[in-house]
């Protein structure tokens, strides 16, 4: 054989052998490269055997292996030869590094794939038997996940022997590779025919419900999800349903919140009438579980609760058994679990409707805006929007307002500015006579949080000025802002001087020109003149977003001449901003 085509193999080798782990990796992720310029023939005789003999190294360069193989399938010739990729995956399947050989079983999926029935039990077949008896937990591990993939492909006189194979797996003394096969066993179950299922698998099933280990037991619930759809309905509920209820009451809290967890895809999977009839009871269980942790994943699954059934029914069972453990949930001893139930309250308002919600939901939101921990107060603020859809502007009015004013003012910013998220909403819904009510001013709240000390809430509230602005116009501005504004430009503390700006900035788009005239360039002019830099630049970029507004007159006498000054400002950012504003004029 010529030198030349000994090159690409002999190359591989000094590198694969290199003591620096980068120039080890990087010959790995070159592999295909090589492959193609070998030749499909050449990949099977040389390269394959060369990588099966180079696996001794570190779980980085391994895992490139194995990710690398996963794309062999076309470079050893097409699937006719598939099989001759699956040594060194083979050898990969074994390595107790869980990141390895979970990569190598995945590569050896897409390569099984690929085989043809003859070749499967010729070839895939014996390694997933060799992986199966080996003394290594790694490789009963990794024979696991290979089940699915050989037992569709290979013929009838071979799964049985593959189920007892698989069956044996489960009951196997290393919680590792039970876990593995209870991970797998719903994935072997959509393969396999019918009186399988019956005879090998839904005994399995319960084997690992009942299986000593906590971190086994929880796959049992995935594996109800796809045997749900695998059995007769009428057999749902003895066969499934029992051992799920039997779930719910596990003494371990882990498994318990699992099934909280997969609760709204166990009634997608089961149904409307077994949602209805017994996974209902299996809920409100849970959210009166003992653990915290399970109580807090079963409080967000109750605005999906039946959501396959008419609003009526919906409302029927949530009114008569859902609420009063709601009620408990949002009085809740942890402040985690107040937290989840708060962010889902309010979605319960469109299945309740307006009365019920009034009735219902009313005090419980009352409760939680004024509930101890910031984080149960800011879900709640969060979703005022969703409650005045369902209760009405009246009800906004005369039964939240007064309850929502202290927020305005509340020791954690973040629920400030959520509640300032929530201002234009309630504008549009009370309208400018409800905004300001004899009850409430939301307006004053408003201006109060122009001094603020933290700035994102004044930046906010400078942007929801200019949103209030366009849906109340002009004169509700000039009455209710501009006042304040101009009080705040004449103030000693830079800070609300320099906030003033920021409003006019964002004002200065929706108010009308005579306004920007008369109102806002007086004290932008004003300021222009500041002492502090960051107040002068804030004034070029107020008049730079007033150039479009302003009177000619106005623009020749005051502004241009002004801007002219300031271009030659002490300070830098001054002049930058002064000349791009002089640009617009």
């Amino acid at each position: 054989m010529a030198e030349d085509e000994l090159y690409p193999i002999a190359v591989l080798i000094e590198e694969l052998k290199h003591t620096d782990v980068l120039i080890r990796l990087n010959s790995v992720k070159r592999l295909s490269t090589i492959a193609l310029a070998l030749g499909a023939e050449r990949t099977r005789s040389e390269l394959i055997p060369c990588i099966t003999d180079s696996l001794d190294d570190d779980d980085e360069v391994l895992l490139a292996f194995a990710e690398e193989l996963s794309k062999f399938v076309p470079l050893v010739g097409g699937p006719e030869f598939a099989y001759s990729a699956l040594p060194p995956l083979e050898v990969l399947a074994q390595i107790e590094e869980t990141v390895v050989h979970d990569k190598a079983v995945e590569s050896l999926c897409i390569i099984g794939e690929a085989h043809s029935t003859a070749h499967m039990e010729e070839h895939f077949l014996p390694m997933t038997q060799r992986l199966a008896k080996d003394s290594g937990w790694a490789s009963r591990v990794s024979s696991a996940s290979l089940f699915p993939t050989t037992f569709k492909k290979v013929g009838a006189s071979c799964k049985e022997e593959l189920l007892n194979m698989f069956a044996k797996l489960v009951e196997d003394d290393m919680p590792m590779v039970r876990r593995a096969a209870a991970q797998n066993l719903g994935k072997l179950a959509a393969v396999t025919d019918m009186s399988h299922v019956k005879t090998v698998l839904l005994p399995l099933f319960n084997r690992i419900i009942s299986d000593e280990q906590d971190n086994v037991r929880p796959h049992a619930v995935d594996a109800a999800l796809v045997l749900s759809g695998i059995l007769p309905k009428e057999e749902l509920s003895s066969q499934l349903i029992q051992p799920l209820n039997a779930i719910s009451k596990d003494r371990s809290w882990k498994v318990r919140h699992v099934l909280a967890e997969k609760y709204c895809d166990l009634e997608k999977a089961f149904g409307k009438e077994i949602a209805r009839t017994e996974l209902e009871p299996l809920l409100v269980r849970l959210l009166q579980d003992q653990e915290k942790e399970v109580r807090t994943k079963a409080a967000l699954q109750v605005p999906n609760l039946c959501s396959e059934l008419d609003i009526g029914d919906r409302q029927t069972i949530i009114t008569t058994s859902v609420m009063r453990h709601v009620a408990d949930l949002c009085a809740d001893q942890s402040q985690y679990v107040r937290v989840a139930m708060g962010s889902v309250l309010l979605q319960l308002g469109p299945i309740l409707g307006k009365e019920k919600s009034i009735e219902l939901l009313l005090p419980l939101f009352i409760k939680l805006i004024k509930d101890e921990y910031f984080d149960a107060r800011l879900n709640i603020v969060r979703q005022i929007d969703e409650l005045q859809k369902v209760v009405g502007k009246e009800v906004i009015l005369n039964n939240i307002l007064s309850e929502i004013a202290p927020i305005a003012e509340d020791p954690q910013w973040r629920v400030r500015l959520a509640f300032c998220e929530q201002v234009p909403v309630l504008a549009k819904v009370l309208k400018q006579d409800g905004f300001d009510s004899s009850k409430c001013s939301l307006t004053n709240m408003v201006l109060s949080w122009l001094q603020d000390n933290v700035f994102s809430v004044r930046e906010t509230t400078a942007k929801i000025l200019a949103d209030l602005v366009k849906e109340f116009g002009d004169a509700w501005a000039k009455e209710k802002v501009l006042p304040r504004l101009t009080a705040m430009g004449a103030e000693k503390a830079y800070l609300s001087r320099l906030t003033t700006l920021i409003v006019i900035k964002t004002m200065a788009v929706v108010v009308e020109p005579s306004t920007a005239n008369s109102t806002l360039l007086p004290i932008v002019m004003k300021l222009a003149d500041d002492t502090v830099p960051n107040v002068r630049f804030n004034a070029a970029q107020a008049l730079e977003v007033l150039a479009g507004k302003l009177e000619k007159g106005s623009v020749d006498s005051q502004v241009k001449p002004k801007l002219e000054i300031m271009i030659n400002d002490t300070d830098s950012d001054v002049k930058f901003f002064a000349k791009n504003a002089l640009k617009k004029f």
